[in-house]
């Protein structure tokens, strides 16, 4: 599949995950949320480990993690840091800001991206993408203006500046991947793999420490939602690191076309949260989104 077509179809799988998590964490408690949406992840990779060690063969190559050293395991746990650090500070974010506001902050991960993909990895983007960068944060001042409508001041609103961290953090662990994926040239399925496993054994002490009572909580309701988490993001991870494989794939395309996600999410929390003040929130996400549009044609 063309890197373009698989960044677009990420993106679809992405917006389902970001609908997932809005209706997971309403109202529910994260920690132990977190923990069985990585264990549905870490359960799936587990059972094709098993598969593949009992009857060698018997899965397809895109499904075969392969054999990694001590060193390159390491690479794998500090992607998982970084993600579960990230996850961290979106959910709790996501479970206090509407997702119609949230997800457009969100969406400027590839604004981030690029900033990175420029000083790091010395990729150098067009008039029309620094453009698109542009038009991404005259779109984000403007979010914030009709975030006002709701409550919400950005500069003193402390949920958003957890999901500006998490985000921040999702675009590190963007650059990361290519790094991993595009000059380390580890596989698809062994980043998948591996990261899903670790990650969630790096959530295993916060499940602890909630079931512990280590600090106040609030209550935990089960939800089918939590397992669609993990599965809606097994498929966009899996598409979205094929992309970065790709010799010709720019991380900071991928990152613009993939938060297209934008679009159903917003729609998402309109329709089924019956969240506020969609159309004076409308204009700027359309911006945000005309910015990565820009970001994509340069």
């Amino acid at each position: 599949m063309n890197w373009v077509a698989a960044s677009l179809l990420s993106a679809l799988f992405l917006g389902v995950y970001e609908l997932c998590t809005k209706h997971a964490v309403r109202a529910n408690s994260v920690a132990p949320v977190l923990f069985f949406s990585t264990l549905t992840a870490a359960l799936v990779w587990l059972a094709l480990l098993a598969v593949q060690w009992l009857h060698p063969g018997a899965l397809p190559a895109s499904l075969v993690p392969g054999s990694l050293t001590w060193t390159q395991h390491a690479q794998l746990l500090l992607k998982s840091f970084i993600v579960a650090s990230s996850w961290g500070f979106t959910y709790l974010a996501v479970k206090h800001l509407p997702l119609s506001l949230g997800s457009p902050i969100r969406a400027t991960s590839p604004l981030w991206t690029l900033a990175g993909a420029l000083i790091i990895l010395g990729e150098r983007p067009s008039l029309i993408e620094l453009l698109g960068v542009l038009t991404t944060l005259v779109s984000f001042v403007g979010l914030s203006l009709a975030g006002r409508q709701e409550g919400v001041h950005f500069h003193h609103n402390k949920w958003v500046g957890f999901i500006l961290v998490g985000t921040l953090l999702g675009s590190v662990s963007a650059l990361y991947d290519k790094y991993l994926l595009g000059r380390q040239h580890f596989t698809v399925p062994t980043v998948q793999a591996w990261f899903s496993i670790y990650l969630f054994v790096g959530f295993l002490p916060l499940a602890f420490g909630w079931w512990a009572r280590w600090w106040p909580r609030g209550s935990f309701q089960w939800r089918w939602s939590i397992p669609l988490i993990a599965l809606a993001l097994l498929v966009s991870d899996y598409i979205y690191f094929s992309a970065l494989r790709d010799p010709h794939s720019l991380v900071s395309l991928v990152m613009s076309l993939r938060r297209g996600s934008t679009l159903l999410a917003f729609a998402g929390g309109m329709l089924l949260f019956g969240e506020r003040n969609g159309w004076r929130k409308l204009p700027a996400v359309l911006g945000i989104l005309t910015g990565i549009l820009l970001t994509m044609m340069g």
